[in-house]
């Protein structure tokens, strides 16, 4: 999974009873409270990211304090995560998405098999790849 400026703040509507207080639930109890899944994580979040703290009142909705939250939350769990904390950097900053985005998917498929598929000889100009079966 990766995400930059992830909106795990409270943007939910309609309200929902099972999720009283939105996507803030994933690090407040969703994950805390249930088994690790096998993911690999990273994750972005700039300094100056989105920040209302007046929208609702609820002390839900800052950017930087929701993934600070999701990267602690992550760790106690023991998820295979990086948290960039990016500073002088907006919500989905461009400069930050430029800099980061080659070395996030390096990370993310690091040691993935791929399974059932491997390399043909070229014949022609369409055969690069065959699957197993």
């Amino acid at each position: 999974m990766l995400t930059y400026s992830g909106t795990f703040v409270n943007q939910q509507w309609p309200y929902d009873a099972k999720t009283p207080h939105g996507a803030w639930e994933f690090h407040e109890h969703l994950i805390p409270a249930s088994r690790r899944k096998p993911l690999r994580i990273w994750m972005e979040v700039g300094d100056r990211d989105l920040f209302n703290p007046n929208v609702m009142r609820d002390g839900m909705h800052d950017w930087v304090v929701a993934n600070e939250d999701m990267a602690r939350v992550l760790a106690a769990k023991g998820y295979h995560y990086q948290f960039v904390f990016a500073r002088n950097a907006g919500h989905v900053d461009r400069a930050v998405k430029q800099q980061t985005l080659p070395e996030a998917l390096e990370y993310l498929w690091q040691g993935y098999s791929i399974g059932g598929v491997k390399k043909v000889a070229k014949t022609g100009p369409h055969a690069s790849r065959k699957a197993d079966n």
